[in-house]
């Protein structure tokens, strides 16, 4: 006997009255999830291939595309490498603290000094950046308050043709700009211009010459007094 549309079969509603639903299956309130090792994305690199490494072709298309930005209505070779300082600035501003909060706690210390502060750019920016620490790291002979640093082969300019008529610009200008943003991000406030160096052996060597205001060298010498 076939059952019409009136006669068809219902399945009976079930009493829910008095039962109790466990906790596991109520819903949960909405909002983010902290892990249970307390690591959150600030704590591992974006990048998870194993060598955790940019490729070298995406970072040059990248970074000759930022150049050719800020090569729109310039005046001249100066005011270029002042746009690429602008550029890279904010980066370094963030970098320090990313990279305090990446360390063991019990060595995040920031840098209220300036060596310390210019050892930690050297090795712990120096190698995020570009996985190997600076070349060097000296103190200016005639001014206290200068410091240079030095890259033998930048790698912001190993893609980068420079013309005949522009041979005093160095793109590493972009790198001065994250140097001074640590610095300031640091507290001690400094302008940073990268400068061509060239030898025979490293003809695209690179000196970062780093001033610090007066102010900071003054700092400087009131902690040196209060040992």
């Amino acid at each position: 006997m076939s059952l019409t549309p009136t006669q068809a079969y219902k399945p009976p509603v079930p009493n829910t009255k008095g039962l109790q639903i466990p906790q596991s299956h109520q819903p949960t309130k909405s909002g983010l999830r902290t892990p249970s090792n307390r690591r959150t994305i600030y704590d591992r690199n974006l990048n998870r291939t194993r060598t955790a490494e940019l490729s070298k072709t995406s970072f040059a298309y990248l970074f000759s595309e930022m150049v050719g930005y800020a090569q729109k209505r310039v005046t001249g070779i100066q005011d270029l490498e002042r746009r690429l300082n602008a550029q890279g600035y904010p980066i370094g501003l963030r970098l320090l603290s990313l990279l305090l909060y990446r360390e063991p706690p019990k060595s995040a210390v920031r840098p209220h000094r300036i060596l310390p502060l210019l050892q930690f750019i050297t090795t712990t920016v120096w190698r995020h950046l570009f996985s190997k620490p600076a070349d060097a790291l000296e103190r200016s002979s005639t001014n206290e308050d200068e410091y240079m640093i030095s890259d033998n082969d930048p790698l912001v300019n190993q893609f980068i043709s420079v013309p005949k008529e522009m041979n005093q610009l160095n793109c590493a200008a972009y790198v001065a700009g994250i140097i001074e943003g640590v610095c300031d991000g640091g507290g001690m406030t400094a302008n940073v211009s990268a400068h061509n160096s060239a030898t025979e052996m490293w003809p695209g060597k690179t000196i970062f010459l780093i001033k610090f205001e007066e102010g900071v060298k003054e700092r400087e010498v009131l902690v040196e007094r209060g040992k």
